[in-house]
């Protein structure tokens, strides 16, 4: 059965798979997963390269660790089942001006191979606890107001439309009672 982790070198074929399905598709303008790739693509295949990738990641929810200037708090979530790598979710821990405007608390990414299959909506639900153990009550997600698939999975996951800003849609989902 799928579930969020902690990202694990343990999937490290699968991730590689993962990463070309989204160059494949035009991905390397997605936010998400840009500044990532930009850094790490020509070097992800080394086994010392990924894990020192995944150290990283998981250190970005540390208050203390250096990041990009403007940059928050971020917890990397991957979902996987055994081995493979079906998508990721990023939980930023607080909102700057860009994020509350355009970005959000969550974003997520589900690899094209995978998709239609209900994961994005079951990785949102599973985020949500982990947001409020983080001290969030309300998430904001935002989509494109094209992005008809994810604003499905947002409204599904209990999303209420708040507006619409830039080209995006903005929602905000309660994590708890």
């Amino acid at each position: 059965m799928p579930q969020l982790i902690a990202p694990d070198v343990r999937v490290h074929a699968s991730f590689l798979d993962a990463m070309r399905e989204f160059v494949e598709e035009g991905a390397g303008e997605r936010s998400l997963l840009a500044h990532e790739m930009e850094r790490y693509a020509g070097s992800w295949h080394r086994p010392e390269v990924f894990a020192g990738y995944v150290e990283a990641l998981n250190a970005e929810a540390l208050e203390e660790t250096p990041r990009v200037e403007g940059w928050v708090p971020n917890t990397t979530l991957w979902y996987v089942e055994g081995d493979t790598f079906l998508g990721r979710l990023a939980i930023r821990h607080r909102l700057n001006p860009f994020l509350r405007e355009l970005g959000g608390h969550i974003g997520y990414a589900v690899r094209p191979t995978a998709r239609r299959r209900g994961y994005a909506t079951a990785m949102l639900t599973e985020a949500l606890p982990v947001a409020r153990r983080i001290g969030i009550g309300s998430v904001l997600v935002t989509c494109d107001t094209t992005n008809t698939a994810s604003r499905k999975v947002i409204e599904a996951v209990g999303g209420v439309l708040e507006d619409q800003r830039g080209g995006k849609l903005r929602f905000w989902i309660r994590t708890g009672p």
